[in-house]
């Protein structure tokens, strides 16, 4: 009954204008998904060559991609006669809504991205940063994967790590070693600085060049306070600080030099009744 109430031609007519559109859809979805592996593979090549990130090479690509198909998806709409406007406006809409529900994960991608491009710091570097000291082992994305001097892995959001101060130890060939020691105000001078000489001087992991410092710093409350500031290979920081630390004690001792501690001195007046 229907067939009789539309006549043969138009229904054929309409017919051949949907066959043609949804040709046309999937032509322009096709040639479209084509196109786009092409620009994206072009992108990757010159993310490639310009010595970027693995990583973000790979994301950056991923994004690209989605971003092309969505355009290929919505022009391949148009051919089936639907109104993209809409769906462009609800999409918007969309995305707004979930940036703002993702807020601080946007933020740790945004800071994992300045992170991998501007490397403050590389994996097996130690820093502090983001309130956490350690070896670095991973950048990631979203988040630092460090390791603690105890051993600890300690996950760190981007967005922590790059929103404060970094502080790389290892970005250095050399590093200063900074170290202070008392003495005795009745003790030798010249004795003591000749000791703290030899024993910075005799350490074959010191640098000549630049030449340590040794020299009276303070004149304190109850001590005299010498600087001992060698430099050193940063591999060999920590050994050199604590090795030196243990040698002076020891030389001080057997020199008889005094290493004075606080001490409080309590006067007690009695009044004779």
């Amino acid at each position: 009954m229907f067939e009789d109430l539309v006549p043969k031609d138009l229904t054929q007519e309409l017919m051949i204008e949907w066959a043609i559109s949804i040709g046309m859809a999937i032509l322009v979805f096709f040639i479209g998904r084509i196109v786009a592996g092409i620009i994206v593979k072009i992108a990757r090549h010159g993310m490639e060559r310009s010595g970027m990130d693995a990583l973000l090479v790979n994301f950056v690509s991923s994004i690209l991609r989605w971003v092309l198909m969505l355009f290929v998806i919505i022009a391949a709409l148009e051919q089936l006669g639907v109104d993209t406007t809409s769906l462009v406006a609800l999409l918007g809409a969309a995305g707004i809504a979930v940036g703002l529900a993702l807020k601080d994960s946007l933020q740790n991608f945004a800071s994992g991205v300045m992170l991998i491009v501007f490397r403050p710091f590389k994996n097996g570097d130690f820093v502090d940063a983001g309130g956490v000291m350690g070896v670095v082992e991973h950048i990631g994305i979203f988040t630092t994967i460090m390791k603690t001097p105890d051993n600890k892995e300690v996950i760190v959001p981007n967005g922590q790590v790059y929103g404060g101060t970094i502080t790389n130890f290892s970005a250095r060939d050399t590093r200063r070693v900074d170290m202070v020691f008392g003495i005795a105000y009745d003790a030798d001078i010249r004795q003591a600085k000749n000791i703290l000489t030899e024993i910075v001087t005799n350490d074959e992991r010191v640098l000549k060049d630049p030449a340590p410092v040794i020299a009276v710093s303070e004149l304190a409350d109850s001590s005299v306070n010498f600087v001992v500031r060698p430099w050193v290979k940063s591999p060999d920081y920590w050994a050199v600080l604590w090795d030196t630390t243990e040698k002076v004690k020891y030389a001080f001792d057997d020199a008889g030099i005094g290493i004075p501690f606080p001490q409080v001195e309590v006067h007690v007046n009695q009044n004779e009744q």
